[in-house]
């Protein structure tokens, strides 16, 4: 999603060029996925670290909205989180497929700044807000709920769009014209338009660099996912952005939406009786994560590539189930049937 997130300038300076994508089939296939729609399975692997950069602000949001002290949040384990889940993509791609370093080149830039950034806040939140909360119920100052709205408003913006477009300058000119400058919590309202206007400056100053790096070094990505579905039902209305591009029989290529999108338009399909063949260009590996209660058995049919508890919510963990492109159907209905969350499918 995030293609070159950070790592836009780097790639410039060291010169690497994007992997390969895997050989086309059959050009005489009606079916057949273009070679220019197609991607390199590798990456539903490595696109599990920018998507943690998705689900980490996401449980930071959550937890503002449920009226929690943004010193809580523990930004030290989401780093070591970030980096150990970085450690098991790297045993998964390893000798499977050539490397690929213009993508581990972009998640070394954007889990070091996340490094910086976490390490920043939570030493400051835990030196300096914490102190500054004293004597306050969470939100109980304008800054602190306009902190909570950009929180969410960034959580939707990243799930379609790169994080370097987010508007950071529309929240500041908000915290310093719409917000009064006077009030209870004098002290904390004037600890968070500091921390606020720090933060956001330096994040839309950042982003304007990030960028213009990119625009310069890579083309837009496509946002839609070449798919091969086999049984293709009839009765998808309710998938606008659903391109039928041929069919033969009861099979179909279609585009779906790319990113976030493809989560619950897959899980419709999924539903309606559908069965995936080919996800852009692959047949083989397909990485799930799916938020379950902690005592619940791993799925039949997928194999555990690792767990991180959700620390934001006792009792719950995310699991990175690999699974086959074929097995995705069957995953996807039978854990929407146990009432857990598919937090996302890894569409290369």
């Amino acid at each position: 999603m995030r293609r070159a997130l950070a790592s836009a300038a780097l790639m410039l300076w060291l010169g690497l060029a994007p992997a390969v994508a895997s050989d086309a089939p059959a050009a005489t296939d009606p079916l057949a996925i273009p070679a220019a729609e197609q991607r390199t399975g590798d990456q539903t692997f490595l696109t599990f670290p920018e998507w943690f950069l998705v689900f980490s602000p996401d449980e930071y949001a959550d937890m503002l909205e449920a009226h929690q002290s943004p010193s809580r949040f523990p930004f030290y384990a989401h780093i070591a989180q970030f980096w150990q889940a970085y450690g098991r993509v790297i045993d998964s791609v390893r000798g499977r497929w050539p490397f690929n370093g213009e993508y581990h080149t972009m998640i070394m830039v954007i889990g070091a700044s996340t490094t910086v950034e976490y390490g920043l806040k939570g030493t400051y939140e835990t030196l300096i807000g914490r102190l500054s909360e004293l004597g306050t119920a969470p939100l109980s100052t304008p800054e602190d709920r306009l902190a909570a709205k950009q929180a969410r408003d960034y959580v939707e913006f990243v799930r379609v769009r790169p994080w370097y477009e987010f508007d950071f300058m529309t929240p500041l000119k908000s915290l310093w014209r719409d917000t009064p400058a006077t009030g209870p919590h004098l002290v904390r309202k004037w600890e968070r338009r500091y921390l606020l206007t720090s933060e956001w400056l330096i994040k839309a100053g950042y982003a304007a660099l990030i960028e213009k790096a990119t625009h310069t070094a890579f083309k837009v990505a496509k946002p839609t996912t070449a798919t091969v579905i086999d049984a293709m039902p009839d009765n998808l209305a309710a998938l606008p952005e659903m391109h039928v591009d041929a069919r033969v029989g009861t099979a179909a290529r279609v585009d779906l939406p790319r990113y976030q999108a493809f989560t619950p338009y897959a899980t419709s399909i999924a539903r309606a009786g559908g069965t995936f063949r080919e996800i852009a260009g692959n047949r083989g590996d397909l990485l799930v994560s799916v938020v379950m209660p902690q005592t619940s058995d791993t799925p039949t049919g997928t194999r555990l590539l690792f767990r991180q508890p959700i620390l934001t919510r006792p009792g719950y963990e995310r699991r990175a189930l690999v699974t086959s492109v074929f097995g995705l159907a069957p995953l996807l209905a039978e854990r929407e049937a146990a009432g857990d969350e598919v937090e996302h499918v890894f569409d290369y």
